[in-house]
Formats: structure tokens, C-alpha cells, sequence
């Protein structure tokens, strides 16, 4: 189950393990909190369960009455909440629906979450979970930290569909000697840094005139960036794509990946470039680390450090046999570690052994497809 469709690296996820689970062992629901966003496109029969704007608001109460029923009806076996607010809704009322086993999830670090939120969480997830799914090992560190049974937390990465490691056509044409470094992002919130990267193009123009800033996604804060990268006076070298569905094509028009977040747990946009052949400057934060090995796939830079985030560009555009080293290594790390096949075996491990260690070697029925439930 999960929040909504909307564009966002988590919702891609739940859109990609929901495809990839539902040819598997377990037979699968689907719902979530608002139906909405087109990563629900593929999913017209996914269940809507809205808060009407509050936990505590009486659409909410009936909302789950509602989901209580479903899963009593469905006689689900497995109920995987995949985000925030699908955590605080499902978990306990999967517990009041009697089902069997019960999986949040932690796929970001907590740290842009109010106190009462933090509250909240970690008391629905020490209490009404078996298991959380954690996309890296600092999300799973978080949670320990805030007293989360050390046995709960598990690591399971984000995947990458077999799509992501084909050749694209380039969403933009290649001129002369044109260099490219994109961000695929939101701009919505401040916490993914868009404006580091501008600053860095403007040092960076004055030795490499022909290099393009590509930012690919949308939201609040476009004017703003908008205006900043005039007030630079970089705003040709600067383009807005706004939201993208086609982002294998926006990557192959691509040189170099960035990613400028002052927090992250497991960011999609890295895997995908890596995916892509491309070599990636990180920031160092969260599960970043994770993913990309600093000096062979890619440069690790310091969060809000413009003068490392520089020099690591300078690295790359200066030297292109560099570029395909780092892109070539990338591109093998993350089929060995972040392919579908491997994180849909590891999801359906987790559901078979928490089945098994609740209810008996007996629970898990072959050749017929268990019901496992995922909301976010």
C-alpha cells in the first residue's frame, strides 16, 4: 500500500516491485491513501483508502473500518506498508484485521520528519510491525537509533528493471563538443540542493563555455531556480525539462549525474545513471555511500561543500576517457546489486520466512499464490 502515484522516487518503486511481485509466488493486492499520480497508470484496480486530510478526521475512521473489511475479505496473509503514512494506517489495522504478517518500510532517514511525526513512527513500527524494509544501511541505522528492535530492519535495495540497462534514443541531441550534467529531481523541496549545482555551473562555464545544465523534474521551486540561474547569468546553458516520464532518454543525453541532496536513504536518480552508463558526483549522504564507490564509479563530495562539488565536476568533464570508466564500472555494479529479479527473490524471501516464523512451515502454500497485500 502506498501513499499515491505522484512522481517521486518511492512511488517509482512501488510501481516497479508491484509489476515485478505480481508475477511471483505471492498473489498480490494492491492500495493506497489517494489515487492519484501516473505511476498508478498500470494499477487500475488498486484500492483507495483516503484520510480525508487528517488521521484523526471521521473519513479516516470509516476509511479504516473500510480497510479492515478488505483485508478480512481478501484473506491476506502478508501487509506491506511502503511509505510514511501508509506505515501509520495499515500497520495497526492489519493487526486488528488479524493478518498474519506485517512490513513497514523506512526509505528515507527520518531527518526532514517533526518530532511528533518521529514520535509517531517509531511507535507504530516498534509495535504493530514483524518487519520494516529499509533501502540501505543508514535507514536501518536510523531506526535502531530510535529504539527499533535490532531483528526488525531489514535491507533490501531499491531495484532497477531490466529497461533501465537498455540503450535509449537521447530526449536531446548531441551539437559540436557539447558536454552535459544532469539532475533528475524534484522541485518541491529544498532538501535535494538544485541551487549548489547552479553555482557550480557558473564557475565552471567560464573554463568549459560549451557545457548544459539538464534538470529534469518539477515543481514549487522551478521560478525560484529559474530565476536564480538568471540572476547568474547561465540561464542559456540551463534547461528546464520539467517532469519526465522518459528518463533512459534523458540520461543518454547526459555526460555526468549529479546529485546534490542534503539528505538521501537510497536515491533512485543514482541508480538509474549508474544503469546507464554514466558516472555520478554524489553528495555523501545517507545510503549514498552505499552505491556509489568513491574514485571508481563515481566522486563523493561533502553536503553544502561547492568548492569539492567543483573540482569533482572539473575531474570529469576534463578527461573523457575517465567518464567511460567510472560510467562501464557503474553500469556493472548496479546490475550485480540492484537488478529486479535479485530485490523481487529478496522481497519474497522476507514474506516466505516471516510467514513461516509466524505460522508454521505450512503457511507457505506452493504451487498456489499466497495474498500478500501492499499498501503504501
Amino acid at each position: 500500500m502506498c501513499n499515491n502515484g505522484d512522481a517521486g522516487g518511492t512511488e517509482r518503486q512501488f510501481a516497479v516491485m508491484t509489476d515485478a511481485l505480481s508475477h511471483g509466488q505471492f498473489r498480490l493486492q494492491t492500495g493506497c491513501l489517494q489515487r492519484r499520480g501516473g505511476f498508478f497508470d498500470n494499477l487500475p484496480d488498486i484500492q483507495e483508502f483516503p484520510l480525508g486530510g487528517s488521521f484523526v478526521s471521521w473519513q479516516s475512521q470509516r476509511s479504516r473500518a473500510a480497510l479492515a473489511r478488505y483485508l478480512r475479505h481478501e484473506k491476506l496473509s502478508v501487509a506491506h506498508s511502503f511509505d510514511f503514512y501508509t506505515n501509520l494506517m495499515l500497520l495497526p489495522v492489519a493487526r486488528l484485521a488479524g493478518i498474519p504478517v506485517r512490513i513497514g518500510s523506512m526509505r528515507q532517514l527520518g531527518d526532514r520528519l517533526s518530532p511528533a511525526q518521529t514520535k509517531a513512527l517509531t511507535w507504530v513500527l516498534r509495535w504493530f510491525s514483524d518487519r520494516i524494509v529499509c533501502n540501505s544501511r543508514a535507514a536501518a541505522s536510523r531506526l535502531i537509533d530510535l529504539g527499533i528492535p535490532a531483528h526488525k530492519p531489514v535491507v533490501i535495495p531499491n531495484a532497477l528493471p531490466a529497461e533501465c540497462f537498455l540503450p535509449a534514443q537521447p530526449a536531446q541531441a548531441r551539437t559540436g563538443k557539447t558536454l552535459r550534467i544532469g539532475l533528475v529531481a524534484r522541485m518541491s523541496e529544498k532538501v535535494k540542493n538544485h541551487p549548489a549545482l547552479l553555482r557550480a555551473a557558473a564557475i565552471l562555464l567560464k573554463d568549459f563555455p560549451e557545457l548544459e545544465i539538464v534538470l529534469a523534474g518539477d515543481g514549487r521551486l522551478r521560478p525560484e531556480l529559474e530565476k536564480m540561474a538568471n540572476d547568474l547569468g547561465i540561464s542559456a546553458s540551463v534547461h528546464f525539462l520539467g517532469e519526465r516520464r522518459d528518463i533512459p532518454a534523458v540520461l543518454a543525453s547526459l555526460d555526468i549525474s549529479v546529485l546534490t541532496s542534503f539528505s538521501e536513504s537510497l536515491p533512485n536518480a543514482i541508480l538509474e545513471a549508474m544503469a546507464a552508463g554514466l558516472p555520478v558526483v554524489s553528495t555523501r549522504v545517507g545510503g549514498s555511500p552505499e552505491v556509489v564507490r568513491d574514485g571508481e564509479t563515481g566522486f563523493l563530495v561533502d553536503s553544502g561543500n561547492d568548492a569539492q562539488l567543483v573540482e569533482a565536476l572539473r575531474a570529469l568533464l576534463q578527461n573523457e576517457s575517465l567518464r567511460k570508466q567510472f560510467g562501464a564500472q557503474g553500469r556493472d555494479a548496479a546490475r550485480a546489486q540492484f537488478g529486479i529479479a535479485s530485490v523481487q527473490k529478496q522481497y519474497e524471501d522476507l514474506y516466505t520466512a516471516t510467514l513461516r516464523e509466524k505460522c508454521g512451515p505450512a503457511a507457505v502454500r506452493r504451487p498456489e499464490r499466497v495474498r500478500a497485500g501492499s499498501v503504501r
